[in-house]
């Protein structure tokens, strides 16, 4: 009864204090946007701080692109644990935990803190070329330039390219990063973590751990229509299953990020909304939900979904500085929070370019590559493969400009790594753009250089 009063308390001090033009969203959801300012703020900057290592000032003014209204939040970072505080005038406190390994996790309703990790990716040979290890015998020196150009010209017009990374042929021919950020340094691909949580399904699926048309995926699901969802329709977002995509106050993305103990709980919930297989929609909670899957698989341990994901994807890749993080339940998020340095993004591309192969390693089946870059089956949109954007699959081109087979992993404040098989190429952009960015004005300008140089 304390804590409700408490709670009621906060949200009539704010809405008093605070107008409604400053606070970005309506006042009717005014409780939830509390609640969602201070736990955004606190596990944004959590990761930030301990995962990225950016300063506080970094972090104030990332997180203010969200909503005015988080630069008021207070965060409060402590270095033994690593955790941080978040709090709207002393009211609505929220916290996260950094755990090595696996990043930063918010505590929700004073749930019992997870258990250390003690998993770590694989030792890179410091002398061999990317991408088995860090050297980068093959830059070039033209495209190298124009890499640089282009970041430059993005942040001088305020756009906030912190790293771009050219890949051709199997090879780094280009890197440029902006100030703070080095080659190694982990950066959030918001939801980039889709198409590596597919991924995390080929390999799965590789070793005839889960079948890609399977049903009757969840307990939960057996006694409805939801049992006759198969694991594909879930990779292609076209299970049926409604689910509010929108990111305000009050909907299912918000509380499945930011205040929900298990965010695949949250879509675990949705109903059967449209025909099974026939209608695509873009959902957060989907992806979730094949978290959940691939937990429940493993054994329901987070050690395990650790483990997997260390032996089956980043050891063989030589994928280093990846931070796959999880929610207060201990399952990963696969919506959402994964980190890696530009490089390993580029390495999570190369697999896929080389239809699951890398550093003599076979990561993903072939088959399973060329499934997860087909359209789907929908009647609405089907420029969608397994979590990957497809240029190719409807009427017209999703970016003209680009080849038809490029498709890309694509992420909030325009992270991208877009793949084209015809070129042998691979494109990485990571930054924080709130507005319009021009990626494909950008991939252009490289291909056409990359072309050129070519002939």
């Amino acid at each position: 009864m304390k804590k409700r009063i408490l709670a009621a308390s906060s949200v009539l001090f704010v809405a008093l204090v605070l107008p409604p033009w400053l606070l970005g969203f309506s006042i009717f959801h005014l409780g939830h946007a509390i609640e969602v300012a201070t736990s955004l703020s606190a596990k944004l900057a959590c990761s930030a701080r301990y995962v990225s290592l950016f300063e506080p000032k970094q972090i104030v003014s990332d997180l203010s692109t969200y909503s005015p209204v988080t630069e008021l939040v207070e965060l409060n970072y402590a270095d033994a644990p690593k955790k941080v505080t978040a709090s709207l005038f002393g009211l609505s406190k929220v916290t996260a935990e950094y755990r090595e390994g696996a990043g930063c996790t918010l505590r929700v309703d004073n749930d019992t803190p997870l258990p250390p990790v003690k998993i770590r990716s694989a030792h890179s040979n410091q002398d061999a070329p990317w991408p088995a290890g860090v050297n980068t015998p093959d830059v070039s020196s033209k495209i190298q330039l124009l890499a640089q150009t282009i970041l430059q010209q993005d942040n001088s017009s305020g756009l906030n390219t912190r790293a771009l990374v050219v890949i051709k042929d199997g090879k780094l021919i280009a890197e440029s990063y902006g100030q703070g950020v080095t080659s190694s340094t982990p950066l959030l691909g918001w939801s980039m973590a889709k198409s590596v949580t597919a991924m995390l399904v080929g390999a799965m699926n590789k070793m005839y751990l889960i079948q890609l048309n399977q049903n009757g995926l969840f307990t939960q699901w057996q006694d409805d229509d939801r049992a006759n969802i198969q694991l594909n329709q879930l990779l292609t977002m076209t299970s049926g299953l409604g689910f509010d995509e929108t990111y305000a106050p009050g909907s299912d993305a918000t509380h499945m990020l930011f205040t929900a103990q298990s965010a695949s709980d949250v879509a675990m919930q949705s109903k059967v909304q449209e025909n099974i297989g026939q209608h695509f929609y873009y959902s957060s909670g989907t992806t979730n939900l094949l978290m959940r899957l691939i937990h429940q698989t493993l054994g329901n341990s987070p050690t395990s979904d650790q483990l997997f994901l260390s032996q089956k994807i980043l050891a063989p890749a030589g994928i280093q500085t990846a931070v796959f993080e999880t929610d207060s339940s201990g399952v990963l998020v696969g919506s959402s929070y994964l980190y890696a340095s530009a490089r390993d993004w580029a390495r999570f591309g190369l697999i896929m370019l080389q239809n699951g192969r890398i550093n003599n390693n076979q990561v993903l089946s072939s088959k399973w590559v060329t499934k997860a870059t087909q359209p789907n089956s929908s009647e609405n949109e089907k420029a969608y493969g397994y979590q990957f954007w497809l240029n190719r699959g409807d009427a017209t081109l999703r970016w003209p400009e680009l080849p038809e087979d490029a498709y890309a992993m694509l992420g909030n404040r325009k992270q991208s790594v877009m793949i084209i098989p015809s070129e042998n190429v691979i494109f990485v952009r990571l930054g924080w753009t709130s507005g319009e960015y021009p990626m494909v004005d950008n991939y252009r300008k490289l291909l056409d250089k990359i072309q050129t140089m070519a002939n």
